[in-house]
């Protein structure tokens, strides 16, 4: 004859025990198991008649009282760390706008002076730097979200987030300025303003040259001075050295290895060249300010 499943209401507290054998019962009064669950710690147990062999048997007790909100709890809990989880996964949990989009320059294909494969490599570049940027915005704001702002990774990728958005922005600039295919004209703004700051167009060109052949790796920029309208040619180092603070930048050429070594090789005068001769000249010309 198995032991039966019972049910005791002592005041306020109700208790299930059920047992595992089939064994008989048939002394009682055996005290309180010491398995029982923590909860059930301040209950007194001692009414319970559990048989008193139940040296194999084993007793599990339930608070159902307390047992069910602690489950509600678990299970309200568990749903909402389930939803933060699918959220930053879906990049919904990011906060202060919609990632960076990689703009499409196959446009330029077919330009002269610059292979296919060799261009077709450098929209890869900067594509890389445009998913870099989305990826070190995300970590740095789940990062501030938990409060970890004074660890060395947040110093670390802050830090870092400068050269990854130059990296992306100065290639979008870069792209934008190439696949023209007429020379500057002698009555536009720029062409005015050019010669007032550098005497003639050819001396400016010559200093931009002279700037993108120094050894190095990094940018050439003509920037604007938004507060007094001068032009300056600005060296780069890498992605984020030497912007001029505030300053607007009209016309830029990459001199990085990667932009001249497929086609020219050691030969980056030859590069140079050939940017020139496909520098679109109205995309620089509306960058100018007003």
């Amino acid at each position: 004859m198995g032991f039966p499943r019972r049910s005791l209401v002592t005041r306020r507290k109700t208790v299930v025990y059920t047992t595992q054998t089939k064994a008989s019962a048939t002394a009682y009064g055996a005290p309180c198991p010491a398995s029982l669950p923590r909860e059930f710690a301040a209950l007194q147990c001692s009414f319970l008649k559990t048989p008193a062999s139940l040296d194999n048997r084993r007793l599990t007790a339930y608070m159902i009282n307390k047992e069910v909100p602690m489950r509600r709890r678990r299970l309200t809990g568990l749903v909402g760390f389930i939803l933060i989880v699918l959220l930053l996964a879906c990049g919904q949990g990011q906060t202060g706008g919609k990632p960076y989009e990689a703009q499409d320059f196959t446009k330029l294909k077919g330009m002269p002076g610059f292979s296919d494969k060799a261009l077709e490599m450098h929209f890869a570049l900067y594509q890389g730097y445009v998913k870099n940027v989305n990826l070190l915005l995300e970590q740095l704001q789940q990062l501030a979200a938990q409060n970890q702002t004074g660890i060395p990774a947040y110093a670390e990728l802050k830090r870092r987030l400068g050269w990854e958005f130059d990296g992306m922005r100065l290639h979008e600039l870069y792209f934008g300025n190439l696949g023209g295919k007429a020379p500057l004209s002698r009555d536009s703004r720029l062409m005015k303003r050019l010669e007032e700051n550098f005497g003639s167009y050819d001396q400016w060109a010559a200093d931009f040259q002279a700037t993108g052949a120094m050894r190095g790796i990094g940018w050439v920029v003509l920037y604007e001075d938004p507060q007094t309208g001068r032009l300056i040619n600005a060296w780069i180092n890498e992605h984020d050295v030497g912007h001029p603070a505030g300053g607007n930048p009209l016309l830029v050429m990459d001199v990085f290895e990667h932009a001249y070594l497929p086609d020219y090789g050691l030969k980056r005068g030859d590069y140079i060249q050939a940017f020139f001769q496909n520098i679109n000249w109205p995309a620089v010309e509306a960058r100018l300010g007003k």
